[in-house]
């Protein structure tokens, strides 16, 4: 089984809850009908709006993503998957990616179908050339794993590294990072920080996040978008 990560582009002009709309209206029984192992949207729709702050690298901002599995992602067994993401945005893009979730989501389980509560912060970034790939992936998913997971109140942390891209004019990112936030994280970043009502562990967090980050991320090339999650049919292994 593959997972393939699909950015998708509204355009210009198009309007935000129209296309949030077609996302769930044609394209999810889509990849129902196609037969996908497991298949979850992200929006950046109007509840995750102002949910954290967002960082963007590219010149127009990501509108939503598609994760899909599937048992192969060669260009002919997933052109049907590329098509039917094609007909409901003015642009995507896909990677290929091999994903870890170092913690499962047990505290707020997703209903098929219905937005999962808090929020999902989408982060893709690159490499940075002055670090090796074994330990730009040693300081990512090892050190780096519990710092995150112990300085910010997330209830899933789910690692993608990237293998490839599968669209030609794909941005180039190495990871994408999913991290579900709770309910009370929303526009609150103290609590986002698992630090609500504590200003000396806030500090203490915020400074321990950065550090590490900056060990294997450069921060002008990261974006970061904060979505509304939607698990349409859960992957085996079972949600989560």
């Amino acid at each position: 089984m593959e997972k393939i990560i699909y950015a998708l582009w509204r355009g210009e002009g198009a309007d935000k809850a129209a296309f949030a709309e077609r996302l769930h209206g044609e394209l999810a029984p889509r990849l129902v009908a196609l037969g996908a192992l497991g298949a979850q949207l992200n929006v950046a729709d109007e509840h995750a709006a102002g949910a954290a702050p967002t960082v963007q690298a590219l010149p127009v901002p990501m509108d939503a993503f598609v994760s899909v599995w599937v048992d192969s992602a060669n260009s002919a067994h997933r052109r049907p998957v590329d098509d039917a993401v094609a007909a409901v945005c003015e642009r995507f893009a896909a990677w290929l990616v091999t994903e870890s979730r170092p913690m499962r989501n047990t505290r707020f389980l997703p209903t098929r179908g219905e937005r999962t509560a808090g929020f999902a912060q989408v982060a893709l970034f690159r490499r940075p050339p002055r670090i090796e790939r074994d330990a730009w992936l040693d300081v990512w998913l090892g050190s780096h794993t519990q710092i995150a997971i112990d300085t910010q109140d997330t209830f899933l942390y789910v690692q993608n590294v990237v293998t490839r891209a599968l669209t030609a004019d794909a941005p180039q990112y190495d990871a994408i990072v999913e991290e579900g936030f709770p309910p009370e994280a929303t526009g609150n970043i103290r609590a986002f920080y698992d630090a609500a009502g504590d200003e000396e562990k806030f500090r203490r967090n915020v400074v321990a996040m950065r550090e590490s980050c900056a060990r294997f991320i450069d921060m002008d090339k990261i974006d970061v978008v904060q979505t509304s999650q939607y698990v349409l049919m859960p992957p085996r292994g079972g949600i989560g």
